[in-house]
């Protein structure tokens, strides 16, 4: 089993009053990225059912006004409990880490993102990159909360 080192680059945790198994169908299922990260536009599956670890997943972004394609591939998919992806582009792997703990107000979410840089560039900007990407899709809990509570989103 993959796990992201202990001290996560960035992380959130949501208490969302729904069962754990409609948290955790929400964001294993990838259908709803958009969602919960604003500057997803697309996901492309491999088929249709549950992700399993090895599946590759392409996610269309809109970065600067700009559509990029980065492939991600499933690292985790334990029903309820956890679910990973890992990015590999240029020097920079990303990997999103979503845990998912039944309480007795409904779920505990818990998001967390390990970033590894590799290259004298990348390592030198590796600040840069974390804080560039804690700000593209670090409210992901908070947005994953709203779209499952039916609140009304913040400004994104």
């Amino acid at each position: 089993m993959v796990r992201c080192k202990e001290v996560a680059d960035f992380q959130s945790s949501v208490i969302i009053h729904k069962p754990v198994s409609e948290v955790f169908r929400f964001v294993s299922s990838m259908d709803y990225m958009p969602e919960i990260m604003p500057n997803i536009v697309k996901i492309d599956k491999p088929g249709p059912g549950p992700l399993k670890p090895g599946d590759k997943v392409v996610e269309t972004r809109l970065i600067r006004g700009r559509e990029t394609k980065n492939e991600l591939e499933i690292l985790e998919y334990e029903e309820n409990k956890l679910f990973s992806y890992r990015s590999n582009v240029n020097g920079l792997e990303s990997t999103y880490q979503y845990s998912f703990d039944e309480i007795e107000e409904g779920t505990n979410a818990h998001f967390k993102a390990d970033i590894k840089t590799s290259g004298i560039v990348m390592a030198l900007t590796k600040r840069f990159i974390v804080n560039m990407l804690k700000r593209e899709d670090g409210n992901q809990m908070k947005y994953l909360k709203d779209a499952l509570e039916g609140n009304e989103p913040a400004s994104k």
